[in-house]
């Protein structure tokens, strides 16, 4: 099953209120998929700044001093907010590759949730409800977001398994459905040099659209190409620096429903998640088409 859910606002006053709408959709759409949850927001670092956003199965003893270490390692200075088991590092923008190289020795048992300007991922094993409480969700703002609630179908219910998964800088996906050649694809790409950490489909999705922006293409050609190069079903939605795209296979045997108004771009795997946003009642409202490409841009 699992839901799907994704928001891309237009309106900059609704930028406060971006993790709580996110979190009411989300956790609409809990019975979809009731053991783990993901949220990717888009936010602002400082300038010059760069954020890479970790998680710890030990949080207590690996987010210890970890600042402080990363500092002496790189030579420049680091901030670190921690948020339960994640914890988002703020790392000079020309210092990131310096900082993974860095991390991976002073904390090996570490894991990179994402890597960018703006995009902070957080998720972990529960119900979407808890996942949003215990990383304080609700909270935070930004410019666009998507949301995952999983049914493991597939592989184990981990942390790493959960949506979203994120292979590039500023650049994340969820999925719902299933997709055929997918160890094809992950040799493939892995002799292009993009490397997956897991065994689950969609993150050879989002590498592989990772694959196609590094080589030139935008977002909506990235997509595009997904309707030639991937087969089986699915719905991915994504986003970018600055971008929020939609696509579904030319079968689209899975649920999906966009709204949009002058504020904002809103995507859920049912039309209930959507029921709560600011002026719905008058949002034009449409199920996406199979094998068609929807893109927005800041």
């Amino acid at each position: 099953m699992c839901g799907i859910v994704g928001l891309f606002l237009k309106d900059k006053s609704l930028e406060p209120r971006l993790g709580a709408m996110l979190t009411d959709m989300l956790v609409t759409m809990t019975d979809r998929g009731p053991d783990s949850a993901g949220i990717a927001i888009y936010g602002s670092a400082g300038d010059g700044a760069a954020k890479i956003t970790v998680q710890s199965v030990y949080p207590e003893k690996d987010f210890a001093n970890l600042d402080a270490d990363l500092k002496d390692a790189i030579g420049k200075p680091v901030l670190m907010r921690i948020k339960s088991t994640h914890a988002v590092l703020e790392v000079p923008a020309d210092q990131v590759a310096a900082a993974q190289a860095a991390l991976a020795h002073l904390r090996p048992d570490v894991r990179i949730m994402s890597v960018g300007d703006n995009l902070e991922i957080y998720k972990e094993v529960g119900l979407p409800k808890d996942v949003a409480k215990r990383f304080d969700v609700a909270r935070m703002k930004g410019t666009h977001g998507i949301g995952h609630t999983r049914m493991a179908t597939e592989s184990a219910v981990t942390t790493m398994g959960a949506h979203p998964f994120s292979t590039g800088p500023d650049q994340c996906l969820v999925h719902n459905g299933s997709l055929s050649n997918h160890n094809s694809l992950r040799r493939m790409l892995a002799r292009e040099g993009v490397f997956t950490q897991t065994m689950n489909d969609t993150e050879v999705g989002a590498a592989y659209l990772t694959w196609r922006m590094q080589n030139g293409a935008t977002l909506g050609e990235a997509l595009e190409g997904t309707l030639e190069d991937i087969d089986g079903f699915f719905t991915f939605v994504v986003g970018t620096h600055d971008g929020f795209g939609v696509v579904r296979d030319p079968i689209a045997c899975k649920p999906a429903v966009m709204a949009e108004t002058d504020q904002y771009v809103a995507f859920g795997s049912e039309y209930r998640a959507l029921v709560n946003l600011p002026g719905i009642e008058t949002a034009r409202v449409w199920e996406p088409e199979p094998a068609t490409v929807y893109f927005w841009k800041h």
